[in-house]
């Protein structure tokens, strides 16, 4: 038997064996934390709380339907989602390690002995099972939350770079790029955990592609911390921002229905990205075009957020936050309810508060117009109670 054959029947195997395990231990209703929250708004379609999980709100109404109309089965259905997609995360791992095992032994298929095809076996079967029985990841297998599914999508990229690490110097190669970029914008409607695979993936390609150094090394690290930054403040946050920015100009200064400017932003948006595509395409600049073509697809997989302000606009029961515009919406997926957090920089828990500010305005619809609600209050502390960290 091959290695790829073998390698194929056994990940299912091990599937099949996570999988079991978790669909025998799943939760029968909701585990007491915030699965129940996640339940009631994939039931419903409502909105949960910042930053929301709109991919997951939609893969866990359709889970929902195989309940059947017993609202008693709802949420079990739900925790069968999440132990499906924690087996599918031991097959993407199993994959993972048996090809990085296959290149620690160093042979082709042909020359491999069948001693070292089943040590590479063994070496997948032991590590995927590892973390199946691991408990930390048994615990999130078996409940409706979105980390089994965020899990999923961290395996899944990470094994799409292995299989692009494969094939890189053959044509077509790139399509996996592309993939990698389509499941990171849907991974971004699950949580953005999935984000921090991108170091891994930065570094797989800089060894592929370059040789190495020291110096090259810390090039790739700094360089996937850039990319890790762009998604995270050009794509999840700046994009709205702008978007917002339309929608104030174009409703409150020109007069136009509400949801006008976000419009207007969508159209110029998706015309630029289709513009240096094909301007990549004409003038052959490869690397532009995957550069072009993988943010596009990013933007795709993130357009599951756009079911946050479409559910929001009905008025569900449970709308925390009303993200119903892009202003709000901009708020919701800030964070901003949760507060100031200094991450680097910042005051002690018990600091004297020394002055109060106003800051970021807040809006809500008024006679066709965004008028302001409030404003959020900043708080700035006297310097002798900061710290860094």
């Amino acid at each position: 038997m091959n290695f790829k054959k073998l390698n194929i029947i056994t990940g299912w195997i091990v599937f099949a064996i996570a999988s079991i395990v978790y669909l025998l231990t799943i939760e029968p209703t909701a585990s007491f934390w915030d699965c129940g929250e996640f339940i009631a708004t994939a039931k419903n379609m409502e909105i949960g709380h910042p930053p929301g999980a709109s991919f997951w709100m939609l893969l866990g109404k359709f889970f929902s339907l195989f309940s059947f109309g017993n609202t008693m089965a709802v949420a079990k259905s739900m925790n069968v989602m999440s132990a499906l997609a924690s087996g599918f995360t031991i097959l993407f791992l199993f994959w993972s390690i048996t090809h990085l095992a296959r290149k620690i032994v160093g042979k082709s298929e042909e020359m491999m002995s069948k001693g070292e095809l089943f040590v590479i076996m063994g070496a997948g079967v032991v590590g995927a099972l590892a973390y199946t029985f691991s408990d930390s990841f048994w615990f999130s297998a078996v409940e409706a939350e979105v980390y089994a599914m965020s899990s999923l999508f961290t395996a899944a990229v990470f094994w799409a770079i292995l299989k692009w690490e494969s094939i890189a110097d053959e044509p077509g190669s790139n399509r996996w790029l592309i993939l990698i970029a389509y499941l990171m914008g849907i991974s971004i409607g699950v949580h953005i955990l999935n984000l921090l695979a991108i170091p891994a993936i930065v570094l797989v390609y800089y060894f592929k592609k370059f040789p190495v150094t020291r110096k090259g090394v810390i090039y790739a690290v700094l360089g996937s911390f850039l990319l890790l930054a762009v998604l995270m403040i050009v794509v999840i946050q700046f994009t709205l921002k702008v978007a917002s920015w339309f929608e104030l100009f174009f409703i409150n200064t020109i007069g136009l229905p509400f949801n006008s400017g976000v419009i207007v932003f969508l159209l110029l948006l998706a015309g630029a990205l289709v513009y240096a595509i094909w301007w990549s395409h004409k003038n052959e600049k490869v690397l532009w075009n995957t550069v072009f073509v993988g943010l596009t697809f990013i933007m795709i997989g993130y357009s599951s957020i756009l079911i946050l302000p479409i559910r929001s606009a009905a008025n569900p029961p449970l709308d925390e936050n009303n993200p119903d515009n892009t202003l709000s919406l901009l708020s919701y997926v800030n964070r901003e309810v949760y507060g100031q957090r200094p991450l680097v920089h910042g005051e002690y828990y018990s600091a004297p508060v020394k002055e109060y500010k106003d800051g970021k305005k807040m809006y809500y619809k008024k006679d066709g117009k965004y008028a302001v609600a409030d404003t959020r209050t900043e708080y700035v502390y006297d310097s002798r109670f900061t710290t860094f960290f």
